[in-house]
């Protein structure tokens, strides 16, 4: 009997250091070295200090800004510590009403027409509520209204877009995206902060 407790107590403390020491420190290492900013938690920094993360949306509301797609972390939304979706399902009649809310809200701050179709990224949250990308659809229709705050050419926001613009992986899952948070940042950069 105590040969197989030696036994058990060996496998369990090779097990132990293996998978909960050695595997984590490696995988912690090449983490570090080879893919340093995601590790990081891929911070932008103005000076030293952290203002954004490109992995997590920020909520942008000025007109001056690209707008990221609603979310429901939290509850003010984009809630890093409470990530979730709203857990509303298709036939949800509050989710149609805040979708059909979202919608209008969308057309009046972007000057769309009652005809004029709305990308469905500008009026539903994601899952995670914290999506920092929106398709490149809804990015060119908010580029008029961000030059005209910034007073700009909208060629200008456009050039910017699409050189923020992310292709699917590999070049052929998803579709063509834009990081809102990189996409401010780099036109905060380049034509510096609008204040209000």
């Amino acid at each position: 009997m105590f040969k197989e407790l030696e036994k058990s107590v060996i496998l369990f403390t090779s097990l132990a250091l293996i998978c909960g020491v050695a595997y984590p420190l490696t995988m912690n290492a090449i983490g570090n070295s080879a893919f340093t900013p995601e590790a990081k938690g891929s911070l932008v920094y103005e000076g030293k200090t952290p203002i954004a993360s490109t992995l997590i949306a920020q909520n942008f509301t000025q007109p001056q800004y690209f707008h990221p797609r609603p979310s429901m972390a939290g509850s003010d939304g984009y809630d890093g510590a409470s990530s979730s979706g709203s857990n509303l399902g298709y036939t949800s009649q509050k989710l149609h009403d805040a979708v059909k809310e979202r919608v209008e809200a969308y057309r009046s701050e972007n000057n769309l027409s009652i005809s004029e179709k709305v990308p469905m990224d500008a009026v539903t949250a994601s899952a995670s509520g914290l999506d920092p990308h929106i398709s490149v659809a809804n990015a060119t229709i908010q580029a008029k209204r961000v030059a005209a705050s910034r007073g700009i050419d909208e060629s200008k926001v456009m050039d910017a877009l699409h050189k923020n613009a992310q292709k699917g992986y590999w070049g052929i899952i998803g579709e063509e995206k834009v990081n809102v948070v990189t996409l401010n940042l780099t036109l905060d950069r380049e034509f510096g902060k609008v204040k209000i």
